[in-house]
């Protein structure tokens, strides 16, 4: 599922290389550190990307014996990673921010630094666009991250041009340090945020609200339509996967086949719901009170 997503993970290993080329230009021409700090992102970016790409072509590895599950939950240590990375780059970018804060140095050739980095942003932007969609449409938690850092840059590249053009017009060189601060506090935000995202999924957390309450319409419907009832709904997320367990009642006079007839439809109506989830379910008959004793998640016998 996840092989055709390794493109998309090449495509952001060129944009940050064509990037990182673009904003060390803009420093080494203007001095700025502001345009240093943007530079360092794009090299995380870089580093982000190599991994996610790794990652995707890991977790599109079919089913095994040691993983019979899947490797999509790979996709959580790539994200956790690109959250490490960026907290370093974050981290990179102070020092010397606060180095220059101290001993400020005026700025060159501001014009044309400004300009490759605005068409470095736009570069990020396109790409970020691209790799937004495909994650939100193939639930793909490395292209999201990615795609989370490429848009970081674009901001990150938006104000940077927006400060270095206000330190052309006043003089005042103690704004490109300053900038370079906020920028280091941005990525850190952003690198925090992808940690935890990363430590949910590893803690095997439920599928989102809006997934849930799909699941749980089909249920209610077939339970007004053919008389049956359900209890134990149980869900996980991990990577593009999504993973449903729920028990199924039905009337005692039903035969077996007319039971796992039912059970086959009503898997196939969830995954048209919700593609590529893995569904599990388990049968049982109505007014039985040993159907009632496995709601809880946990059974001592």
């Amino acid at each position: 599922m996840n092989g055709s997503l390794t493109r998309f993970a090449w495509l952001s290993i060129a944009a940050a290389i064509l990037t990182i080329g673009l904003k060390l230009s803009a420093y080494f021409l203007t001095g700025s550190v502001s345009l240093l700090s943007d530079a360092l992102e794009s090299l995380v970016n870089l580093a982000t990307a190599i991994v996610a790409l790794i990652a995707l072509t890991i977790a599109a590895r079919p089913p095994d014996a040691d993983h019979p599950f899947g490797h999509d939950k790979i996709e959580y240590f790539s994200s956790g990673f690109e959250g490490s990375l960026i907290l370093f780059a974050a981290f990179s970018i102070a020092i010397p921010s606060i180095q220059r804060l101290l001993d400020p140095q005026p700025l060159e050739q501001i014009g044309i630094g400004l300009i490759i980095t605005v068409i470095a942003a736009a570069i990020n932007l396109a790409v970020a666009r691209v790799l937004f969609r495909v994650a939100h449409t193939r639930h793909s938690v490395t292209l999201q991250a990615d795609a989370q850092h490429l848009m970081t840059d674009v901001w990150t590249s938006g104000g940077i041009v927006i400060g270095i053009g206000l330190v052309a017009l006043s003089g005042w060189t103690w704004l490109d340090p300053v900038i370079a601060l906020f920028v280091a506090l941005n990525i850190l935000r952003s690198g925090l945020t992808l940690l935890q995202r990363s430590f949910y999924g590893l803690m095997d957390t439920a599928i989102p609200p809006e997934d849930r309450a799909q699941v749980e319409a089909i249920l209610q419907r077939y339970e007004q339509d053919h008389g049956i009832g359900y209890h134990a709904l149980r869900t996980r997320q991990s990577g593009a996967r999504r993973f449903i367990s729920v028990h199924i009642l039905v009337p005692p006079e039903w035969t077996v086949a007319q039971g796992h007839h039912l059970l086959d439809e009503l898997e196939d109506t969830i995954r048209i719901a919700l593609p590529h989830a893995i569904i599990g379910t388990h049968l049982e008959p109505l007014g039985d009170p040993a159907s009632i004793a496995d709601i809880s998640l946990e059974r001592d016998r």
